[in-house]
C-alpha cells in the first residue's frame, strides 16, 4: 500500500493554550477508499529550531526519509500566510516531490500553494464560498466550493484543465511533473465522486 504524506491545516484554540494540527478524517476515508495509506505531516517539524537557516527543514527532511512516502497530498483550510509553519512545510514537501519526481495532489488551498510556489499570484474572488460550479475543459461535471482566493493566471509549466463556467482556474496540471490541483474538496461530497477517484488514482499511481 502507497503511504502518501498528508499535509494539515493549523488551529488555534486560545482558550486551552493550543496549537493544533487538523486533519478532515473525511480527506483520509477518501484516500483510503483510493487505496492508499494517509499520514499526517507535523507542521512543528518545519519551525527552525536553530539558528543555522539553511538547516531550517533538517528535520521535515529526516521524517521524511523515515516515513518514506511515495506522494503528497496538500490539503485544505488556512489562506497562505496565515500559518507560516504551514506554509513552510509544504514548500519543503513541494521541493522534496520536484526532487524526488514524486506525485502531489493539491486540494483547494494546496493547488494555490503550488501554484503559488510556481510563480503565481492569488487574487480575491467572489461566488466561490459555500457553493457549487460546473467544470469546463478536460474536466468536466459539477464541484463544490470552499475558496475565496483564486489564480491570477495558470503557473508556467502548468496547463488548465479545468475552469468555472466565468473563467476561474479550478485545475491544472504540470507538463513535466505527476502533480495536479484541484480547487474542490473531493472528500466533502456525501457521495464521492467516480471522477475524482479515477484521476487520484491516475495521478498517485497503484
Amino acid at each position: 500500500m502507497k503511504v502518501v504524506a498528508v499535509s494539515q491545516r493549523v488551529e488555534v484554540s486560545p482558550g486551552r493554550g493550543e496549537r493544533c494540527d487538523v486533519l478532515d478524517q473525511r480527506l483520509c476515508t477518501w484516500l483510503s477508499i483510493a487505496g492508499y495509506l494517509p499520514v499526517p505531516v507535523p507542521n512543528i517539524l518545519s519551525i527552525s529550531l536553530i539558528t543555522d537557516r539553511d538547516n531550517h527543514w533538517a528535520r521535515l527532511q529526516s521524517w521524511l526519509k523515515t516515513v518514506r512516502p511515495q506522494a503528497v497530498v496538500l490539503s485544505g483550510g488556512n489562506d497562505l500566510g496565515e500559518c507560516p509553519d504551514r506554509d513552510s512545510t509544504e514548500e519543503c514537501l513541494l521541493a522534496w516531490a520536484r526532487d524526488g519526481l514524486n506525485p502531489v495532489l493539491g486540494i483547494c488551498r494546496g493547488m494555490q500553494m503550488m501554484a503559488v510556489w510556481s510563480g503565481v499570484q492569488l487574487k480575491p474572488i467572489d461566488r466561490h464560498v459555500n457553493t457549487r460550479h460546473r467544470l469546463i475543459g478536460k474536466i468536466t461535471g459539477e464541484v463544490n466550493s470552499f475558496h475565496k482566493f483564486g489564480l491570477t493566471g495558470c503557473p508556467k509549466d502548468f496547463e488548465v484543465l479545468a475552469t468555472t463556467e466565468d473563467g476561474d482556474l479550478e485545475a491544472i496540471r504540470h507538463s513535466v511533473l505527476p502533480w495536479e490541483g484541484w480547487m474542490w474538496h473531493p472528500e466533502r461530497e456525501a457521495n464521492l465522486e467516480r471522477r475524482d477517484l479515477e484521476r487520484l488514482k491516475a495521478l498517485l499511481g497503484e
